[in-house]
């Protein structure tokens, strides 16, 4: 299969880009091609190249780009005139949706959380939770972990242990502790047992915390993975020390790592959860904060937004939910191609002395090296694969594969990863004996 562009005509000007957008884009400078169609896992630049997605808007595409049936509900939203915009007021579009979370999502899995719809965008989930946590237990410090991502606004900012992305708020970051990550120092150190010594040694100079907040798998910061047994761990801490717990699941929620929630089977209940990413199901902007009822201690009005709530993306979530997640076909068949990544992926790492990281179809190879694993996805790019990096020093590249893709197209994909791979390894080995 011939995936790599195939230029016709002359290429347009794009240098209204340089004149008018902003330099703090960024995946443009990898990806230069102006997208105009997509479909699936596939996405077509207005020169035919066709391109196979496997970063899916960093998990915000689960569901392939315009899946049929999704965009079927919102047409059909659109053409009989179904609200818009409403600010929080009732609307159809939001009763569909609380009653399809509930019956399929929250009843099944015993689960019982009030919602909370935040801003557009993940981050609003985060802020929402974290000054939640600190109105509820009158504590100002949060718990995050090295290499956490949870936003970019201040509050979320802070969290975030990523030192680039710090450097641009212009102001302290504080009020946060970053405390280290399962097997941050290796396996051989228990993190969980740092933190409970930190937290009840007085004379540490850690605050109680209002919240602890942590991702089971770190999208951003590298694909670090925690095992349930520390996740455990850490929930309990939070208990024992009267602190919320926050689980971010914008990235790794929706199925990307097994089950509709990160956590699921892993033995413990968060106080508060975060999701946005792949909750509309089509890409359209929509984020949730998730808490127990006793805490939803709001006052009407007290954390609000101008898009809290997303009409549209209340239809094709709730299509979405309906359709995917009634039963537990899709999950099986998501645990299985992700047991097909895990082994395609650990070959193409143990060929090279590499590691594989990740859970679910939230998985990818730790290259050690920022410089090779930029220019393995580059070369990705240029046969028609779309694949980005991640972690401290964007050493990992990351498969992040729409979760409806099937396994033929899933392994062509695989391929030009492998080749692209050796022919890297090739070519850094023939510099290094010059």
């Amino acid at each position: 299969m011939n995936m790599s562009p195939k230029p016709s005509g002359t290429i347009p000007d794009r240098k209204i880009y340089e004149r008018r957008e902003s330099g703090v884009r960024s995946y443009a400078r990898s990806m230069p091609r102006q997208f105009g169609r997509a479909q699936g896992v596939w996405m077509h630049d207005d020169q035919g190249g066709r391109y196979l997605d496997f970063l899916s808007g960093c998990s915000t595409l689960n569901y392939g780009h315009n899946h049929p049936l999704l965009k079927q509900a919102l047409l059909d939203y659109i053409a009989a005139d179904g609200i818009t915009h409403g600010l929080d007021l009732h609307t159809d579009a939001k009763e569909d949706f609380l009653r399809a979370f509930e019956e399929v999502i929250l009843t099944p899995r015993g689960l019982d959380y009030r919602m909370m719809f935040t801003g557009p965008t993940g981050t609003n989930a985060v802020e929402a939770a974290i000054k939640l946590a600190r109105k509820i237990t009158g504590r100002e410090m949060v718990i995050a972990f090295t290499n956490g991502f949870h936003g970019m606004t201040l509050g979320a900012l802070a969290c975030t242990g990523n030192a680039a992305k710090r450097g641009g708020a212009g102001v302290p970051l504080s009020h946060v502790a970053h405390e280290p990550y399962y097997d941050y120092y290796g396996p051989e150190v228990d993190t969980a047992e740092l933190l409970e010594q930190r937290l009840s040694d007085p004379s540490s100079g850690l605050d109680a915390p209002a919240a602890i907040l942590v991702e089971t798998v770190q999208g951003e910061g590298g694909l670090n993975a925690a095992s349930p047994e520390w996740l455990r761990r850490i929930a309990e801490i939070a208990k024992a020390h009267g602190a919320l717990l926050i689980i971010d699941d914008i990235q790794a929620g929706c199925g990307r790592t097994g089950g509709f929630f990160s956590f699921e089977g892993m033995g413990f209940t968060p106080d508060i959860i975060t999701m946005a990413k792949s909750l509309s199901g089509m890409g359209l902007p929509f984020a949730l904060t998730l808490f127990h009822p006793e805490l939803d201690q709001w006052s009407p009005g007290e954390h609000n937004g101008t898009f809290r709530g997303n009409n549209h993306a209340f239809v094709t979530a709730t299509a979405a939910l309906r359709h995917f997640w009634s039963g537990d076909e899709f999950q099986r068949d998501v645990a299985r191609r992700g047991a097909l990544l895990e082994t395609r992926l650990d070959r193409i790492a143990a060929e090279h002395g590499f590691e594989t990281r990740g859970r679910g179809m939230m998985r990818g190879v730790n290259t050690g090296s920022g410089e090779l694993a930029s220019a393995v996805t580059a070369a990705c790019f240029d046969a028609g694969l779309i694949i980005e990096t991640s972690g401290a020093h964007d050493e990992v590249i990351k498969v992040l594969a729409p979760l409806i893709i099937d396994d033929a197209t899933l392994a062509t994909g695989l391929d030009i990863l492998e080749t692209k791979f050796r022919q890297a390894m090739a070519a850094d080995y023939a510099v290094a004996a010059e």
